[in-house]
């Protein structure tokens, strides 16, 4: 008789995190990306740069592949390697921004595309499929201590930025000519942000791969956006749903004998449905299925 038709359900929720210490490690990296990332969602959600979490994902891949040629499965090499990869596509896309006029999407979408189809080549040419599988995806559930070390220090500064540089971020976000016409440090901010975002991607694909570490970045964000608007209790509830997510999305990995990352942003995926159907602002039954109207 399995936990669940015992009708033990505090053994069914909890038991695995009591009995196996890698399911601890990966607990606890899951609230550290969630207290990370789940902030700088909302921020980037807010500014209409929610894809640009994505870009920055892809090009992590390049970085990660040299670093994994260079030096195997380490995750020193394997960090620096997609920090500094990432790093370059946002700098890439944000000059070739400034003195073509390009919109920053375009751009972005040209970088992060090229970067992803070069990280693919290097894998898939010096490694194989299996080491493919492992940067795209990860597993959350081969944390180790030092990725678990990783993943707390960046969750950690990032918290400690966006503090230092809150007032500024939320202008920026909302009204970034005025900021420019007081002086304000608009372009630190953003560069900021950018780099904050590309070092929670780096801490995240250790655990999550590239694809994964995105999804708990911004789908518990663009979910968040259905229920409040203030970005204090916005960013709270991200984070609030992307730990929850990682709860639930482990303890199915766990009982059902699924892949992890997948496992964890299809659960947050559960949250946005639910939202958009039932979210106070903009959610679907709230507007009265507006849709309805356009039929005759």
């Amino acid at each position: 008789m399995t936990l669940l038709d015992s009708g033990d359900w505090s053994a069914l929720l909890f038991q695995p995190f009591i009995e196996f210490g890698f399911m601890r490690r990966a607990l606890v990296a899951v609230v550290a990306l969630s207290m990370g990332a789940a902030p700088l969602g909302c921020l980037l959600v807010l500014r209409r740069m929610s894809l640009v979490g994505d870009a920055m994902a892809h090009a992590l891949l390049p970085g990660a592949a040299i670093g994994y040629l260079m030096a195997g499965l380490s995750l020193t090499a394997m960090s620096m390697g997609g920090f500094v990869a990432a790093l370059l596509v946002a700098l890439g896309a944000g000059a070739v921004t400034r003195r073509t006029g390009q919109r920053e999407d375009a751009s972005f979408a040209a970088f992060y595309l090229i970067a992803l189809a070069l990280g693919v080549l290097l894998i898939s040419t010096h490694g194989s499929s299996v080491d493919l599988i492992h940067v795209l995806f990860g597993s959350v559930l081969a944390v180790d201590n030092a990725a678990l070390v990783l993943v707390a220090a960046i969750a950690s500064v990032t918290l400690l930025a966006l503090a230092l540089l809150y007032r500024p971020l939320v202008v920026e976000s909302f009204d970034a000519t005025f900021l420019r016409s007081v002086d304000g440090p608009g372009a630190l901010s953003h560069n900021v942000l950018l780099v904050l975002t590309v070092a929670n991607l780096v801490g995240g694909f250790q655990a999550m791969g590239t694809l994964m570490a995105v999804g708990l970045m911004m789908v518990p964000a663009i979910a968040a956006r259905f229920w409040v608007r203030d970005l204090g209790p916005l960013a709270l509830l991200a984070a609030l749903m992307a730990m929850v997510s990682g709860w639930i999305g482990l303890l199915l990995s766990f009982h059902a004998d699924l892949p992890s990352g997948p496992a964890i942003v299809l659960v947050a995926g559960g949250f946005y449905a639910v939202s958009l159907l039932f979210g106070r602002h903009e959610g679907l039954l709230r507007r009265g299925f507006p849709l309805q109207a356009a039929w005759p």
